[in-house]
């Protein structure tokens, strides 16, 4: 599959006034109100805006933030690190590389045996895309993620 940035005019028009708002305007949705911080099924996490695959459900954990957290993204170059300096708080904001959406922040507070990293990730800037449904949507590729 190719991904490529779409227009803010194109994106009003198919996602939700939340979607929208976190992914173009760097809002964050409410802590465990929000679509996936509490799924557990096994798939991928891709762009809400792109379709791009950004996390795999095996480097999901409960962080106990209300949102959902992984310990990294499924590689490393889908995901572009910002300083963030809003609210008066020091930390990072994480978009996706190639639909320049905001995703979230990632701190080091993740767990340790998994390289320490915490990607606080907001459900509206995600689509879920369960394990069983891969091939069907395009994503059968990253079925070998999984035996990794």
């Amino acid at each position: 599959m190719k991904y490529h940035k779409r227009e803010k005019s194109d994106l009003a028009k198919v996602l939700t006034q939340e979607q929208y708002a976190v992914t173009q305007e760097n809002h964050t949705e409410p802590p465990f109100k929000n679509e996936y911080f509490d799924e557990k099924r096994k798939g991928i996490y891709v762009d809400i805006t792109t379709g791009e695959p950004l996390f795999i459900s095996t480097d999901k954990f409960d962080s106990g933030c209300g949102w959902p957290s992984f310990s990294k993204p499924i590689e490393n170059d889908l995901i572009t690190e910002k300083f963030d300096s809003s609210f008066g708080m020091r930390r990072t904001e994480v978009r996706s590389t190639t639909g320049d959406a905001h995703l979230g922040h990632v701190f080091d507070d993740g767990p340790a045996e998994a390289g320490g990293l915490r990607y606080c990730i907001n459900s509206a800037s995600l689509r879920f895309i369960p394990y069983e449904e891969l091939e069907e949507a395009g994503y059968g590729e990253f079925k070998n993620k999984f035996d990794e």
